[in-house]
Protein backbone atom coordinates (compact mmCIF):
# COMPACT_ATOMS: atom_id res chain seq x y z
CA UNK A 1 0.00 0.00 0.00
CA UNK A 2 1.16 3.04 -0.93
CA UNK A 3 1.62 6.13 1.62
CA UNK A 4 0.65 8.81 -0.82
CA UNK A 5 -1.84 8.85 -3.44
CA UNK A 6 0.16 9.97 -6.04
CA UNK A 7 4.50 9.30 -6.05
CA UNK A 8 4.54 13.29 -7.40
CA UNK A 9 3.55 16.07 -5.10
CA UNK A 10 1.12 18.88 -6.86
CA UNK A 11 -0.31 21.95 -6.23
CA UNK A 12 -3.80 21.52 -4.79
CA UNK A 13 -6.83 23.90 -4.84
CA UNK A 14 -8.89 24.30 -1.77
CA UNK A 15 -12.41 26.47 -2.78
CA UNK A 16 -10.64 28.47 -4.99
CA UNK A 17 -7.79 29.42 -3.23
CA UNK A 18 -4.29 27.69 -3.85
CA UNK A 19 -2.53 26.18 -0.98
CA UNK A 20 0.36 27.72 0.46
CA UNK A 21 2.28 25.71 3.53
CA UNK A 22 2.11 27.81 6.39
CA UNK A 23 5.50 27.05 7.41
CA UNK A 24 7.33 27.19 4.72
CA UNK A 25 5.09 28.87 1.74
CA UNK A 26 5.84 25.69 -0.33
CA UNK A 27 2.98 25.36 -2.94
CA UNK A 28 3.60 21.51 -3.79
CA UNK A 29 1.64 18.66 -1.63
CA UNK A 30 1.60 14.73 -1.00
CA UNK A 31 -1.62 13.72 -0.55
CA UNK A 32 -3.26 11.19 1.57
CA UNK A 33 -6.07 10.32 3.29
CA UNK A 34 -6.48 9.30 7.24
CA UNK A 35 -9.17 8.24 9.53
CA UNK A 36 -10.42 10.00 12.58
CA UNK A 37 -10.62 7.47 14.94
CA UNK A 38 -12.51 7.88 18.14
CA UNK A 39 -11.85 6.03 21.06
CA UNK A 40 -15.62 4.81 21.33
CA UNK A 41 -15.69 3.51 18.05
CA UNK A 42 -12.74 1.74 18.54
CA UNK A 43 -13.38 0.51 21.68
CA UNK A 44 -16.81 -1.17 20.17
CA UNK A 45 -14.43 -2.36 17.00
CA UNK A 46 -16.45 -0.29 14.28
CA UNK A 47 -13.44 2.61 13.19
CA UNK A 48 -15.13 2.21 9.95
CA UNK A 49 -17.75 4.48 11.17
CA UNK A 50 -15.52 7.27 11.96
CA UNK A 51 -15.10 10.21 9.35
CA UNK A 52 -11.93 10.61 7.01
CA UNK A 53 -9.77 13.57 6.26
CA UNK A 54 -7.94 14.65 3.28
CA UNK A 55 -4.40 15.54 4.20
CA UNK A 56 -1.96 17.17 2.29
CA UNK A 57 1.59 16.81 3.28
CA UNK A 58 4.09 19.78 2.31
CA UNK A 59 6.77 18.42 -0.23
CA UNK A 60 9.57 20.83 1.17
CA UNK A 61 9.10 20.48 4.99
CA UNK A 62 6.80 17.94 5.92
CA UNK A 63 4.19 19.97 7.52
CA UNK A 64 0.05 17.73 6.90
CA UNK A 65 -2.74 20.19 6.54
CA UNK A 66 -5.64 18.18 7.35
CA UNK A 67 -9.34 18.87 5.65
CA UNK A 68 -12.56 17.34 6.10
CA UNK A 69 -14.68 16.03 2.99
Amino acid sequence: MAIFEKDEPESVEIKGYELKCPVCSNKLFYTRNAQLNTAVATFFNIDRANKSATCFVCSNCTHISWFLE
